[in-house]
């Protein structure tokens, strides 16, 4: 991946990982995604674990790769594990971080859906749902803008900023098929222009 760092962890460092994650879970309204904020700062700024690069690169190759999204986490982890040692607390790394994120939320989600099932009806449940579209809105959006400010020097990236900005417009107002957008994204980065 990127640079390694050289990390000593102890079993209470490995439980404290696996409990943020376990803590984490829960507060993934709208998927993972939406609490790396949270991690960025409890994993790169307070416990100084994965470096800068180590924590956007591993959003971007979930991202880039087919399957959930979610393996960010499970990158997180690994690279958490490379930093403490190797092949070995790799996995450790990804196990705890991966079945720290889904245990709480799968068994939370499994419960409240069968009773929102149960309970459609409900004004309550109603307004629950159309409320919680703008604070999963909010939390993708502060994702976001986390991975856009690690840049060092935004006035060398203008080109990937009107990339973006074209494409939101080309979604909005076209009927162009994300994945062709997806596609010329990565020509573009392949060939170095942005």
């Amino acid at each position: 991946m990127t640079e390694t760092l050289h990390l000593s962890l102890q079993a209470s460092d490995w439980l404290n990982l696996f409990l943020h994650y376990m803590s984490l879970s829960l507060l993934s309204v709208g998927g993972a995604l939406a609490s790396a904020p949270e991690m960025h700062r409890y994993l790169v700024a307070e416990q100084h674990w994965l470096s800068e690069p180590q924590f956007s690169t591993s959003i971007t190759i979930a991202q880039a790769a087919p399957g959930p999204n979610i393996l960010f986490v499970a990158l997180m982890g690994w690279n958490i594990g490379l930093n403490a040692g190797g092949m070995a607390t790799g996995l450790l790394g990804m196990t705890l971080s991966m079945v720290g994120i889904l245990l709480p939320s799968t068994a939370f989600t499994y419960m409240a859906t069968r009773w929102v099932h149960r309970n459609r009806d409900l004004r309550a449940v109603r307004a629950f749902k159309l409320g919680m579209g703008p604070v999963v809105v909010g939390l993708v959006f502060a994702t976001g803008w986390i991975l856009a400010s690690i840049h060092d020097e935004p006035a060398k990236d203008w080109p990937l900023w009107i990339l973006t900005v074209l494409t939101i417009v080309l979604i909005l107002k076209t009927r162009i098929h994300i994945l062709w957008l997806l596609a010329a994204g990565a020509l573009l980065g392949w060939l170095g222009l942005v």
